[in-house]
């Protein structure tokens, strides 16, 4: 059954990920991580994959290099158009699908792998977007995933903007839940077998200092600049999140050119 006012909380969230430029973030921030899921994930020639929530292609693009038919995917079809620039640039051809996460349009054990990197953690129903994940991964199967920990400085970035937020949709759950390692074992399930969930940290050096993050964030970052549009009115509420960005930011030492955001790499086997 589909929940009332879901059409209208899709399209905000859709709109949500169009703001500000979210490519920049994936290729001059955390350029590493898509590669890293599919190095671990064991990607390569022969295997159909599908990556979910995959924005501009930070895991898609790296398993089509590694020779893969992949399909990538994501509510906000506005991502497409710079991944599918930075898919030419390196030379190789991927299909790219508008796809909701919680109601994915594929069939039953349709690919042979399943991936996504700081993706899924976003779509507000965990079960329902688990269960669309274990659904289409054929028996057998890979799936990996790499998540933002709620104790790292992306979850803790999320936890210093919910003040400032929008409240969000009823029995929606937070995005870095999705990076504690009991949460995704309930989300899972014995459906999903070898599980293994490793706490791993991506080395940050696009930033001199905590202003420069939150600038760069407050412009290219659909949630941070959501937020900020938010409450765009209430200049005293603008500034207090500026300083509270840029304090997040001196605690995690941006002043010293390499921060350190820790993330959940998660990586099993649909059951038979």
């Amino acid at each position: 059954m589909t929940e009332p006012g879901s059409a209208d909380r899709k399209r905000r969230h859709r709109a949500m990920w169009a703001l500000g430029d979210y490519a920049s973030i994936a290729t001059e921030v955390i350029p590493g991580l898509g590669r890293r899921l599919v190095e671990v994930c064991g990607i390569g020639p022969g295997q159909r994959v599908l990556d979910i929530a995959a924005g501009s292609g930070n895991a898609a693009i790296p398993a089509a290099e590694a020779g893969a038919d992949v399909v990538a995917s994501d509510l906000t079809p506005e991502l497409f158009e710079a991944g599918r620039r930075i898919a030419a640039a390196r030379g190789v051809e991927l299909r790219w699908q508008e796809a909701d996460a919680e109601a994915l349009p594929y069939a039953d054990a349709e690919f042979d792998a399943v991936v996504s990197c700081v993706g899924i953690m976003f779509a507000p129903f965990h079960q329902a977007a688990a269960d669309e994940l274990v659904r289409v991964t054929k028996p057998g199967g890979t799936i990996g995933l790499i998540n933002w920990t709620p104790d790292g400085f992306i979850g803790q970035m999320f936890a210093t903007m919910k003040p400032f937020a929008p409240p969000p949709p009823p029995g929606a759950q937070p995005p870095p839940l999705w990076g504690d390692e009991a949460h995704v074992r309930s989300l899972l399930g014995d459906r999903v077998t070898d599980l293994e969930l490793r706490r791993e940290k991506a080395v940050i050096d696009r930033f001199a200092d905590a202003a420069e993050f939150r600038d760069f964030f407050k412009s290219y970052y659909g949630p941070t600049v959501a937020v900020y549009k938010a409450i765009g009115a209430e200049p005293d509420r603008v500034a207090q999140l500026d300083r509270a960005l840029i304090d997040l930011a001196a605690r995690h030492d941006a002043a010293s050119g390499r921060m350190e955001w820790e993330y959940l790499l998660v990586t099993g086997r649909r059951s038979a």
